[in-house]
C-alpha cells in the first residue's frame, strides 16, 4: 500500500513538473518574440515564397537580431508577397544592394530574415526597397539536395526564359536545377503538356551571366544518382549564334526510365557476358 502511494505521488510530481517546465518555455519564447525594438525605420523587400515567415519574426544581421517583420501582406495580382522590415536606427548603414533571404533556425525551427551586406555605397534609407532577395526554400528542394540533385542558381541579376520540347520528362518539376558542367546556371520554371503535339512543353530560366549558351545545344533530362531528383543538363553545342529570351531548344533527349535500363542489360547482358561463350584456346 505504501509502495503504490509513493508511486502515485512521484507520477503527480513528475506531471506537475513537466508542466511546469511548459510554461517556463512558452514565458521564454514569448518574451524573445516580443524584445522590446527603440526608435526604428521601415524597409520593403519582396519574396515569391515566404514559407512560414510570421510577423514580429527576427530580422538579422550576422546572426544577431536587428529588427524585425513589420507586415506581410499579398496584392491582387501579384505572384510575390511584399514584405516590410523594421529596422533598430542604429543599423542604418546598409548598403542597397544587401540581399534579404528567409532562414529557417535549425531543423524545425522558426523562420527570420537574414540580411546579407552588398558592396554599394548608397544605404537603403527609412521607406526604401532591397531589391534583391532569396525565398524560402522549399522541403522538396531541400530533399533534392540531400539526394544529389544540387541548388539552383541564385538569379539575383535575372533571368531569361529558353523553352525545350521532351517525349518524356520522368519526375521532372518546377524548381528543378538547370546545370551546365554539373554547375547550377538556372532552374525549371515550369512543365506542361502540349496537348496538340503531344509532348511535354518544359521552360527552363536561366540566369543572365550565362548569356553565351550556343542556339544549337542540347538539352536532356538527368537523375542525381540511383535515386536522386532530376534535372536539365544542358550540353553546349557549336554554332556562333546564342541562345536568346524565348528561343525553344531543338536537341533534347527525354528522361530514361527505369524499366528501360533494366531491359537493355538484360537484353545485351554485361561486357564480361559478350565473350562467355568465346571457346577456350586450342579447343576445336
Amino acid at each position: 500500500m505504501t509502495q503504490r502511494k509513493s508511486y502515485a505521488v512521484g507520477t503527480g510530481l513528475f506531471i506537475v513538473l513537466g508542466f511546469a517546465a511548459l510554461a517556463y518555455l512558452a514565458t521564454q519564447t514569448t518574451s524573445v518574440a516580443n524584445v522590446h525594438q527603440g526608435p526604428s525605420y521601415t524597409v520593403s523587400t519582396h519574396f515569391a515564397n515566404v514559407g512560414q515567415l510570421k510577423e514580429r519574426a527576427p530580422v538579422k544581421i550576422a546572426g544577431v537580431r536587428v529588427g524585425q517583420v513589420e507586415s506581410i501582406a499579398l496584392e491582387p495580382g501579384k505572384e510575390v508577397a511584399d514584405v516590410t522590415l523594421s529596422i533598430d536606427k542604429k543599423y542604418n548603414q546598409i548598403p542597397i544592394d544587401s540581399v534579404a533571404t528567409v532562414f529557417t533556425s535549425g531543423l524545425l525551427g522558426d523562420q527570420y530574415v537574414g540580411l546579407q551586406f552588398g558592396s554599394a555605397k548608397k544605404f537603403v534609407s527609412d521607406g526604401g526597397t532591397l531589391a534583391l532577395s532569396k525565398s524560402t526554400e522549399p522541403l522538396e528542394a531541400m530533399l533534392g539536395k540531400f539526394f544529389g540533385a544540387g541548388a539552383s542558381a541564385d538569379n539575383l541579376g535575372g533571368t531569361y526564359t529558353v523553352k525545350a520540347r521532351f517525349t518524356n520528362v520522368g519526375a521532372l518539376s518546377p524548381g528543378a536545377p538547370v546545370k551546365m558542367a554539373g554547375v547550377a546556371i538556372g532552374s525549371v520554371q515550369s512543365v506542361q503538356a502540349d496537348p496538340v503535339k503531344l509532348d511535354a512543353l518544359v521552360t527552363l530560366a536561366i540566369d543572365k551571366k550565362y548569356d553565351q549558351i550556343p542556339d544549337d545545344s542540347s538539352a536532356a533530362v538527368f537523375t542525381s544518382g540511383l535515386i536522386g531528383s532530376q534535372y536539365v543538363a544542358v550540353q553546349p553545342g557549336g554554332s556562333p549564334d546564342m541562345l536568346k529570351d524565348g528561343d525553344e531548344m531543338i536537341l533534347t533527349q527525354s528522361a530514361m526510365q527505369l524499366e528501360d535500363l533494366i531491359g537493355k542489360f538484360l537484353v545485351n547482358g554485361s561486357p564480361s557476358d559478350k565473350g562467355g561463350n568465346k571457346p577456350a584456346d586450342g579447343a576445336k
